[in-house]
């Protein structure tokens, strides 16, 4: 079936509808659109043209696209004094440390956070890109320290430990390389993770299968049918910006991204015109943004945070009382993550961050640096915990 276009101007939305009772049935309710004639034949790629006054970009300042982009990928001040550096430096401590006042350490409020832990089991979710990896201008050469694959490793022996990513479940994985994880890709919609009789049964978007040490596992896949479309969408973003010097396309399977973190910034409109008019021709798709990255996403009420749900509950653990979640992550997306523990004080989501942010954790790290150090001191506090009982 091909879909028609709405004919409106996409709006840069991250909607929160409410959460259905059958979370993991994931029912036609889920989806704000009717799943007949969702299926796609055989998919047809487009070239969509570009304008041909694209300096005019109406659309995208209207719908404050530019102004988000910005927002989103601050500018790095320069300074030609060293006096004057130094004090924007002393200015930018002093405020990062008022920030902290309100999302303290969680470093230096471990002995906090194990008190609250002590007969509890604890359950470990991370980011990937800006939580164990640094972020860098090329996604591809993000990666993680083999004293990070080693601290995470430790951490999965103790805890289950799940990785939730915008980048693919496959590529996630490739990138890490550990097998005592759970992997879940494209902002949740794609995850790998444990078998448990209290989700069983059949579903379209659930199935059972081994991995390669035999281990049973289920992939769950609740935007399954948006596949062409995605593919659709990414095929026609590489051809219409591949003149833009620095901007680099990814499939993420049930995401696509238009990565602008190399691309002079006077390019900026064009690469959110380009976006913007593809969009409008596809209304079950919307927009969202990352550190100097364009998000598609399907429009389903699926993110990060209904996938801490479901891996919870596919622990065996989301009815439990003795269970403490925590969540470490370091993007906006991550955000809605935050929300799910802070409700009902679940467990703790810690932000990492070097600069002050709004957000919904309750604690904060800097950087990948004092992430892998958390992780380690969760494993010393375990082992010696373990050690005591014997």
């Amino acid at each position: 079936m091909e879909l028609k276009s709405s004919h409106t101007s996409p709006v840069l939305t991250d909607p929160s509808p409410a959460v259905n009772k059958s979370r993991l049935g994931i029912p036609s309710s889920l989806l704000p659109y009717s799943q007949q004639g969702a299926s796609f034949s055989t998919p047809k790629y487009i070239s969509i043209p570009r304008k041909k006054n694209p300096g005019k970009l109406d659309d995208v300042r209207s719908n404050g696209w530019l102004d988000a982009m910005k927002s989103s990928s601050p500018p790095r001040k320069k300074f030609i004094k060293d006096f004057t550096l130094d004090v924007a430096q002393d200015d930018a401590e002093i405020a990062y440390c008022s920030w902290m006042l309100k999302y303290p350490s969680a470093l230096n409020c471990f002995s906090q956070i194990i008190k609250h832990a002590r007969n509890k089991r604890i359950a470990i979710f991370l980011d990937y890109d800006g939580t164990l990896s640094p972020i860098v201008d090329d996604p591809d050469r993000a990666l993680m320290s083999n004293a990070m694959r080693s601290a995470v490793k430790n951490v999965a022996m103790h805890f289950p430990t799940a990785i939730i990513s915008g980048r693919s479940r496959d590529k996630v994985f490739d990138l890490v390389g550990l097998t005592e994880l759970y992997y879940a890709g494209s902002h949740g919609m794609d995850i790998m993770g444990p078998v448990s009789n209290a989700v069983s049964g059949d579903h379209p978007n659930r199935m059972k299968l081994n991995d390669k040490q035999g281990k049973e596992l289920k992939l769950f896949q609740p935007a399954r049918e948006f596949l062409p479309m995605i593919d659709e969408v990414f095929r026609t973003l590489v051809e219409n910006t591949k003149g833009i010097e620095g901007a680099k396309v990814e499939n993420h399977k049930f995401c696509a991204s238009v990565h602008y973190r190399a691309v002079d910034e006077k390019n900026w409109p064009l690469i959110a015109q380009i976006v913007h008019d593809i969009l409008k021709d596809y209304p079950r798709l919307r927009l969202t943004h990352g550190r100097k990255v364009l998000e598609i996403r399907p429009v389903i009420n699926w993110n990060k945070g209904k996938a801490v749900e479901f891996l919870l509950e596919s622990l065996g653990l989301s009815s439990r009382d003795d269970v403490l979640p925590i969540y470490i992550g370091d993007d906006r997306t991550d955000e809605d993550a935050f929300k799910v523990l802070k409700k009902g004080n679940k467990g703790y989501g810690i932000l990492v961050s070097s600069v002050p942010k709004e957000t919904k954790a309750f604690y904060s790290l800097r950087d990948p640096s004092e992430v892998m150090e958390f992780l380690k001191s969760l494993v010393r506090w375990k082992e010696q915990e373990e050690a005591e009982c014997t």
